[in-house]
């Protein structure tokens, strides 16, 4: 800690807090701000990922800092929804990411993007993010459309996976996992092992 206040008290220290201006640090607050609405408030209160709060995390600031530094050197705005766009398709080979996990990182990247970005001041900012929060909070709820939730389950009972057998496949899943399923699709057949991967959905 002293050497900290040393080295901000040094003229190198001074130096840099002039080039770091008010304006870098009122974004990064927007954008932190915006991302811990979304990230602790909206993502994690529904779906209780905690693996995926230090991802978001550092996606939204990564890309906060890469394209508000590019900005600097005169990045066009071109460049910077290229940047977006590979950054919003990278995937993670060991994980099962789903297509709502995948859209809440986009929306991280995207809060980022434009608080670095964006050609105006903070509560213009905050409006911005806060379009992109409300609406996802309004189609997170059953305001809008009733949500619809999912799950895979091993199936060992191969023989009902047959179209004539659906009603009683849907009563047996049903009466073992205790859910109101509203719908059944299959995913995976294994015919060696006699076992299938069904898909449920369901209301909560």
């Amino acid at each position: 800690m002293i050497l900290l206040q040393d080295a901000l008290q040094s003229p190198l220290g001074f130096d840099l807090l002039n080039k770091v201006t008010d304006k870098f640090f009122i974004r990064l607050l927007v954008d932190l701000v915006a991302a811990t609405i979304l990230i602790r408030f909206i993502h994690y209160r529904l779906y209780r990922k905690g693996e995926f709060v230090f991802t978001y995390y550092m996606f939204n600031i990564m890309i906060f800092l890469i394209t508000y530094l590019l900005d600097k050197v005169e990045m066009s705005m071109g460049a910077a929804f290229g940047l977006f766009a590979i950054f919003s398709i990278m995937r993670y080979r060991t994980e099962d990411i789903t297509a709502r996990d995948m859209t809440y990182l986009f929306i991280t990247i995207a809060l980022g993007l434009i608080c670095a970005v964006s050609k105006g001041s903070w509560d213009e900012l905050a409006f911005y993010c806060a379009i992109v929060l409300v609406t996802t909070l309004i189609l997170e709820s059953n305001v809008f459309i009733k949500r619809e939730f999912s799950k895979n389950i091993q199936y060992e009972n191969i023989e009902m996976i047959k179209p004539e057998n659906h009603s009683k496949l849907k009563e047996d899943l049903c009466a073992r996992t205790g859910l109101k399923i509203n719908r059944i699709s299959i995913t995976k057949v294994d015919f060696l092992k006699d076992t299938a991967v069904v898909r449920v959905y369901y209301y909560e």
